[in-house]
């Protein structure tokens, strides 16, 4: 291990509730593969997660409910493999922890165990909560999921702002209470108003991280795919483009084309 590789240091759960703390945001993104991973890694983001957003950008699915264990576990191998200072944050897939406790611990042994991945994340609040307990007991971090939950979108019927009526905000921040009080280490705010982010955040001690939840979350979490442009057609309020990729991508791949068909490609310099 070279001098610079042992001097990065690792970012826990320690070390994201100092930033809370501190007052310090966190940095969030997805990453689903090797080469991603440690191009963010590598650039300071503070959280890789491997979300089921994979069912949707990696797989092509209309949802996030497709996307099995197995293959939640594979695109976790992969990023891991590529971090040396980002924690490692993996999705309970859909189905893999709803059902009962029992199922929800085994499906994060497994995740901890054959990936190496430093957390899980699941969806929902007091319905599984008994889940949580059992994961937790069993010394396994986990990070919540408050809001919109799209292992939920059939039972929404929509990707609307969730939590905008009293009943229903009420209900999310008992649900987070909760969770803190359960032991989760952090929690995602997904699409929620953000003077109801900015209750919620102040109330706990443990950080919020939010997703089209405005400002006042304590970290903010993008899928890479759509902040770097490589996912065209999906244009929400919340997401800004750090880049067009999808159309410098186009336009390279058809100069590589064109270099080919008119046999500029490769070139004396580039061959043997």
């Amino acid at each position: 291990m070279s001098a610079i590789t042992s001097e990065i240091k690792r970012v826990t759960t320690h070390s994201i509730q100092a930033m809370k703390n501190k007052g310090e945001k966190i940095a969030m993104l997805t990453a689903y593969d090797f080469s991603m991973a440690r191009i963010l890694d590598e650039a300071g983001v503070d959280i890789l997660l491997v979300g089921d957003s994979a069912s949707n950008v990696m797989a092509g699915h209309e949802t996030t409910l497709p996307i099995t264990l197995d293959q939640m576990i594979y695109h976790a191998q992969s990023v891991v493999r590529a971090v040396q200072r980002a924690m490692v944050v993996v999705d309970l897939p859909f189905g893999s922890y709803q059902a009962n406790s029992e199922i929800a611990l085994s499906s994060a042994i497994r995740i901890m165990k054959e990936s190496g991945a430093h957390a899980v994340k699941l969806e929902g609040g007091s319905e599984v909560e008994d889940s949580i307990k059992r994961i937790l007991m069993a010394g396994i971090p986990v990070m919540g999921h408050l809001g919109l939950t799209p292992q939920s979108i059939y039972k929404f019927g929509t990707y609307t702002v969730r939590a905008k009526e009293e009943i229903e905000a009420d209900k999310l921040c008992e649900d987070a209470l909760l969770l803190q009080n359960l032991g989760c280490f952090a929690m995602v705010l997904e699409k929620i108003p953000a003077k109801l982010t900015e209750k919620v955040s102040k109330s706990l001690e443990i950080p919020t991280i939010g997703i089209g939840a405005g400002m006042h979350a304590d970290g903010q979490v993008l899928v890479t795919h759509d902040m770097l442009g490589i996912t065209k057609d999906f244009k929400p309020r919340f997401l800004r483009r750090y880049l067009e990729l999808f159309d410098s991508i186009g336009e390279a791949t058809r100069s590589y084309i064109s270099d080919v068909k008119q046999r500029q490609f490769p070139n004396e310099k580039e061959q043997y």
